[in-house]
């Protein structure tokens, strides 16, 4: 004789299962609209072809390698010290314009370490630690000039995540341009320090940066195109164009 189903139990049995797939299909739009948010940044507080505010891109404080004058147009440079790309444009773009620029404009450099870079922070945080003692363009260029004695790993085929080894070039650095070391070296592991990185990188998002480096000229970004060469001599048309104003 055929055994008799339970209604019930099967309505019950149903009704779980129905349960389940909506908790795992809760859950799974939770966890994938966090990575994209978390992948994603900041967004601009701009619209398309409208300037970020200077309150976002270099409120009062933000270190400069240079200064013009009154109304001078500004260049903001997003920055991650351990970031090949950015030692590259610091060789054949930004160190050209700040020379040929020096006194004419103003040069905005803000920190973005990237995750992927283990020595990004503790970078970011030296060159704030100098800026502390007056000697933030000193130490910007002491970090690129020097790239490949903390960067770089002793193969030179890959970055270094050596931290030890970096934070102790980075106090080298630091004699070597007449800082207190001492202090530095305080400054170095200060939450004031850590929370001036944050709050660039924060900005940063803010504006729209994705990578570094990230240019903007007065407000609007500067689009690289991946040769330095080129990107040097759009930069200089721009440039020459907004002083001609």
């Amino acid at each position: 004789m055929p055994k008799k189903t339970n209604p019930v139990a099967q309505r019950s049995g149903t009704s779980t299962n129905i349960i389940l797939t909506a908790i795992v299909l809760i859950v799974a739009v939770v966890v994938i609209g966090g990575v994209l948010l978390f992948n994603r940044g900041g967004e601009s507080q701009a619209g398309p072809g409208e300037a970020v505010p200077a309150s976002v891109l270099h409120p009062k404080g933000s270190n400069m390698v240079s200064q013009g004058p009154k109304g001078a147009p500004t260049l903001v440079e997003f920055v991650d010290y351990q970031c090949p790309s950015c030692y590259s444009y610091y060789q054949n773009m930004t160190s050209k314009i700040e020379q040929e620029y020096e006194g004419k404009i103003n040069f905005v450099v803000r920190n973005y370490p990237l995750d992927m870079h283990q020595l990004a922070v503790p970078a970011a945080k030296a060159v704030e630690a100098a800026a502390m003692q007056g000697k933030f363009e000193q130490m910007y260029h002491k970090m690129f000039d020097n790239y490949n004695s903390w960067a770089a790993a002793p193969s030179g085929q890959q970055l270094s995540t050596n931290k030890q080894a970096a934070v102790r070039q980075f106090e080298t650095f630091a004699k070597q341009i007449g800082l207190d070391v001492a202090k530095f070296r305080a400054d170095m592991n200060s939450q004031e320090v850590a929370q001036r990185v944050e709050q660039d990188r924060a900005d940063g998002s803010k504006a729209g940066v994705q990578g570094t480096p990230t240019f903007y000229l007065n407000g609007r970004n500067f689009e690289l195109t991946g040769n330095t060469a080129q990107d040097l001599d759009n930069l200089r048309q721009k440039l020459d164009g907004a002083l001609a104003k």
